[in-house]
């Protein structure tokens, strides 16, 4: 997508988080304690988090103090923005020397992680791929009726088990299709009972294990599905599901619906994950490369 386009549609899915970082009301203040605090409120109130907010207000004391606000105040925050969210390559994942490739993805139930794999096989499938969705969430009948649905639509093969089946015997199977039949991709979907339930962690390795036994060298990417209304708890839930199965990237989703947006910021200062790809919308092609200038320089719009 063109870089216009794919401001447009941050711009839009953003718009809430953008009327926190609407500065421009401030021109013509001094920039004292009292103006300091206002900036303080407003990025803890996005979600930038304590570290990187504490960063920015130091860095803005430093270099503003006592001046009056104006448009350059507002191009040193996006500054300092773009800088904590550097060494992130938009949408770029790992693919394997032999194929298959294996992408095996985590988060918790509600956060957007069964769709996000909907959107993420037909942005592969677009661009030529061959591809197996493998619904490991055996426990959830849903999950995998509605992985179903959206494996039609996008004209993807499916391995499914019965429910309650064993989460490892289904990938085991999936894999060994995906080898059989020369595919391209194959990705994993996994239950999303709290993260905070050891056992969950648990089957969640056992399949990781699978995978590594059947495709040497996989998964090539462990991509944990976050939802951006939870705000700083997803920081929390990025923390125990990287301890357990070695995350690689993150989907930062419903940024559309919250004005936490700068949960990304705190993300990728938390964890040093890069984020691969946001949700500004429901649609199919709402799943987004998550491009760090795109995304502050929308925030300021």
């Amino acid at each position: 997508m063109a870089i216009k386009g794919l401001f447009e549609r941050f711009k839009k899915g953003l718009a809430r988080t953008a009327q926190l970082f609407n500065f421009r009301t401030w021109f013509g203040r001094k920039v004292d304690q009292s103006f300091l605090d206002d900036l303080e409120a407003r990025l803890i109130q996005a979600d930038v988090g304590v570290a990187a907010t504490t960063r920015i207000i130091d860095r803005v004391r430093e270099a503003f103090a006592d001046k009056t606000a104006d448009e350059n105040l507002v191009n040193f925050v996006k500054g300092e923005l773009k800088g904590l969210l550097e060494d992130t390559t938009p949408g770029v994942l790992a693919t394997a020397a032999k194929k298959p490739t294996v992408y095996l993805i985590a988060g918790v139930n509600g956060s957007g992680k069964t769709t996000s794999i909907a959107k993420l096989a037909q942005r592969l499938k677009d661009q030529g791929n061959t591809l197996v969705l493998a619904a490991c969430d055996t426990f959830r009948a849903a999950a995998a009726d509605q992985l179903e649905i959206w494996a039609k639509r996008a004209g993807t093969e499916l391995v499914r088990g019965a429910s309650g089946a064993d989460p490892a015997s289904v990938a085991h199977d999936a894999c060994q299709r995906a080898v059989a039949r020369g595919i391209d991709i194959l990705i994993v979907d996994t239950a999303g009972r709290l993260h905070t339930q050891t056992h969950l962690m648990r089957e969640l390795e056992k399949i990781r294990n699978v995978i590594q036994r059947l495709i040497p060298g996989s998964p090539h990417e462990v991509l944990l599905v976050l939802d951006g209304t939870n705000g700083q708890n997803a920081i929390r839930q990025a923390e125990v599901f990287t301890k357990s199965i070695g995350c690689t990237g993150v989907i930062l989703t419903k940024l559309d619906g919250t004005a936490k947006g700068g949960v990304a910021v705190a993300v990728r200062q938390s964890m040093k994950l890069p984020i691969k790809f946001i949700g500004v919308g429901e649609g199919i092609e709402d799943l987004q490369p998550f491009d760090a200038d795109t995304f502050v320089e929308s925030l300021f719009e």
